[in-house]
């Protein structure tokens, strides 16, 4: 009786420390993302003994967004309090306080809460220019990835490390967790592809964490005629790449849950369709439909227009069905370990309207799936109905020279 008793009280423990770790419900209401941080690992940020001495004296300029905390506190707030001297606060895409749409330009404006000088790199300007590294010493680099070719936050940083190396800047990493970073897979960008949702010959999923990322960058010498940028790295405490990870900040406005976190790598390429993926939903990258498969799927959803999410998105107003991601498994899609392209050779199926099916252009969303996918070999085979074996035997050997090349750069096992 004792044996079964201590028996169901263990079990009761570890039920409770999986729901713990691995809760990733949100607020179906609101959007609120429920992201909880339940793991042994110590990000970058939180390792200030390693770093709050080194930066003393120096004048900082810090690469932020909400995603740039230390626990619940922004680390800006952090460096302030420490009594260190951040000069100014450059922002990315959905800009330093991620306030911003996808897409959407944002200016150059003052900080209410700091009163510090924010320089926007998703406006006028990509990098930080000369005069605006003129009252800087070191640059910090703290945001995070999802690891994923399309996510422009990659593009970011080897905008900083170019301006950086030109003009003798140090950059300091914190480094973080890649959510995704158990997944390496799909097609290597061709290169004809480049574009602002592909810029490096990497696969979709690269499976890197920022500061591995940044190793590639200067050993693979992709800031071009440059010399390597002076990188310091704050390492992570206890972190592996098929380590799972629970976001405590959402990393973008349509990132809202960890859901679309752990599917995002299979559905963006969806950006390049004419099928929605919930954007214009509280719950955006974990629902896939179209107004045309009304009769086909039971599911729907419509979206509408959300301010600071989608303004404009795919299909607004107009009942979408499809197929519902939420109870997707997560824990399924690590172990099988590859991106899902079932969903897309499904939908292409269903749809009505072949010849629409990845063009955008009828709508005020423009999404190019050669862009996405980084070849015009994938669209090709969905529309000739290539099986799932042959399209992942056309990415070789790209994707297993990239493998290769990804171990030299590898911080974490």
């Amino acid at each position: 009786m004792k044996r079964f008793l201590f028996l169901s009280l263990a079990a009761g423990l570890g039920l409770c420390l999986y729901f713990r770790l691995y809760s990733n419900v949100s607020n179906a209401e609101t959007g609120t993302p429920a992201f909880q941080l339940k793991s042994g690992i110590k990000t970058g940020a939180e390792r200030t003994d390693e770093y709050f001495g080194y930066l003393k004296g120096k004048r900082i300029g810090i690469l932020a967004n909400p995603t740039t905390v230390i626990g619940k506190k922004h680390l800006v707030d952090s460096l302030l309090s420490a009594g260190l001297n951040v000069v100014k606060v450059f922002g990315p895409e959905h800009g330093f306080r991620g306030n911003a749409s996808n897409g959407a330009k944002v200016k150059d404006e003052v900080d209410k809460a700091t009163g510090l000088p924010i320089i926007s790199l998703y406006g006028a300007k990509r990098k930080p220019s000369a005069a605006d590294l003129a009252d800087v010493d070191l640059m910090l680099f703290d945001i995070q990835d999802v690891g994923c070719r399309f996510y422009t936050y990659i593009n970011v940083l080897r905008d900083v490390m170019e301006a950086c190396a030109e003009h003798n800047k140090e950059l300091m990493i914190l480094d973080r967790p890649n959510p995704n970073g158990y997944l390496v897979d799909g097609p290597i960008l061709d290169m004809r592809f480049k574009s602002g949702i592909g810029q490096f010959p990497i696969p979709i999923a690269h499976g890197m964490t920022i500061a591995e990322f940044a190793l590639m960058l200067n050993g693979e010498k992709w800031l071009g005629n440059l010399p390597p940028c002076e990188l310091k790295i704050i390492k992570m405490l206890n972190y592996a790449h098929d380590l799972p990870y629970v976001l405590p900040v959402s990393p973008s406005p349509n990132l809202n849950t960890q859901q679309s976190i752990d599917l995002y790598p299979s559905i963006c390429l969806f950006e390049g369709t004419i099928i929605s993926q919930g954007r214009g939903t509280t719950t955006p990258f974990t629902k896939l439909g179209a107004p045309a498969l009304k009769g086909k799927y039971s599911y729907s959803f419509t979206p509408v227009s959300i301010p600071g999410m989608s303004e404009t998105p795919l299909h607004m107003n107009q009942v979408c069905y499809g197929i519902d991601l939420m109870q997707v498994d997560s824990k399924r899609l690590r172990k099988e370990g590859k991106l899902n392209l079932s969903w897309m050779i499904e939908l292409y199926k269903a749809y009505p309207y072949k010849d629409k099916f990845f063009d955008r252009s009828q709508s005020n969303q423009m999404g190019d799936i050669n862009k996405l996918a980084g070849t015009d070999l994938f669209q090709q085979q969905i529309k000739s109905g290539v099986s799932e074996s042959e399209i992942r035997a056309s990415w070789e050997p790209g994707l297993t020279n990239y493998k290769q090349m990804r171990k030299k750069y590898l911080l974490y096992p």
